[in-house]
């Protein structure tokens, strides 16, 4: 039997496994280094084996790893602080996932309908959104083909077309809690919702008298080039969402909200591992690092040269639309070939994304080079040339 026969089949995986990584770069059991632009799904903000990671590990890790969630812990408050003050919102609670952020946004929401808002609990949600893989949270998504799966369903969703501020003017009624939204659209090829659409959602939430959610799970800590996207849409939530990058390669996530919407009470939010001090103290070193100015100011040059560079390889090829924010980009092939084209990637040592048939993704670390930038696309050149 080989090792990975004990692994319960989710997904198609390639016959490569990984042993240690290094910034961009993956190596795999033959010594053999990978091009990582896929970087965990936009999860290792400092790249791999991070020194600022690995020393705030080992810091913690000497002192004390977990102490129940039904204590404080310094690592805890310090990176609750942080965030707060950040963001701009006053309450965090720390979970283990996005998914896990978001169900206790979906909750969080719906216990301030109850109180505040005439027991309202719908939520009004966006065509191609993700959310996550809870039941509630895959209900809230609109992931194609995931309508008849696991079902039924969590009712209470409403949902509505991207960048159509009528659609959601009309979807909230008096059993309305919150409208929820990524500002962009990870998972179903970088969609961007418009920056006026956001600004007017913005008006209409406060119109209405409902909440406004941002899952910035895949957008948050820095990858758009500011700390969170809604600082350059001049969207500013009542809650919001994060994740992946948030412990740069740990299992850390958040959900933040303004002080007198968290109404949750003793006993109704909770979890084993949430807000232990070893995630915490990494995610605290992460955010520090990511949120410096110059560091972001390299996340936005990063991210213009790379965007540069995959237009020029467009023009070249015969490709099609470039478009994201800062280093979450997606390139359109103008034909269905996303997977064949990840699997050549993969033969020339290239790790990339296809999240729809016709586009590839690109989430690289945060601190990516210019250098390694050039080398992707040499090698996408190549891998595109041979796939067709």
């Amino acid at each position: 039997m080989q090792t990975h026969d004990a692994l319960m089949f989710i997904t198609q995986r390639p016959e490569v496994t990984f042993m240690r990584g290094e910034g961009s770069w993956l190596y795999d059991a033959n010594g053999e280094a990978y091009l990582d632009f896929v970087q965990g799904w936009a999860v290792n903000s400092l790249g791999h084996a991070s020194a600022v990671m690995q020393e705030a590990l080992a810091r913690q890790a000497a002192k004390v790893i977990n102490v129940s969630p039904a204590y404080y812990n310094e690592p805890m408050e310090r990176l609750a602080a942080r965030l707060a003050e950040l963001s701009g919102l006053d309450r965090v609670f720390f979970t283990n996932s996005g998914a896990e952020a978001n169900e206790g946004a979906i909750k969080l929401a719906r216990k301030w309908g109850k109180i505040r808002r005439n027991r309202a609990h719908e939520i009004v949600v966006f065509e191609d959104a993700f959310h996550g893989r809870t039941l509630a949270t895959m209900s809230a998504s609109g992931k194609r083909g995931w309508d008849k799966l696991f079902e039924p369903k969590v009712p209470g969703f409403v949902r509505v077309p991207r960048n159509n501020l009528e659609a959601v003017r009309s979807a909230i009624g008096p059993r309305t809690c919150a409208v929820m939204l990524e500002p962009i659209q990870g998972e179903s090829g970088v969609l961007l919702f418009t920056d006026e659409f956001l600004q007017d959602l913005h008006k209409l939430t406060r119109e209405f008298g409902v909440l406004l959610i941002l899952d910035e799970i895949q957008t948050g800590v820095g990858r758009t080039g500011t700390m969170f996207a809604f600082e350059s849409a001049g969207c500013p939530p009542d809650i919001m969402t994060l994740g992946k990058g948030l412990g740069g390669g740990v299992p850390l996530a958040a959900l933040l909200a303004r002080k007198e919407i968290s109404v949750f009470e003793a006993g109704d939010q909770g979890g084993t591992f949430n807000g232990n001090p070893l995630m915490t103290a990494v995610g605290d070193a992460v955010v520090a690092e990511v949120s410096k100015p110059e560091f972001l100011a390299g996340v936005r040059e990063a991210g213009d040269y790379l965007a540069q560079q995959l237009r020029a390889l467009s023009v070249e090829l015969g490709l099609g639309e470039v478009r994201g924010r800062g280093l979450l980009v997606a390139l359109e092939l103008g034909e269905p070939i996303g997977k064949q084209v990840v699997e050549l990637a993969l033969e020339h040592r290239l790790l990339i994304n296809s999240p729809r048939p016709a586009c590839l993704r690109f989430m690289p670390a945060l601190n990516v080079t210019r250098q390694e930038i050039d080398s992707m696309v040499a090698k996408l050149r190549a891998v595109v040339h041979a796939g067709r």
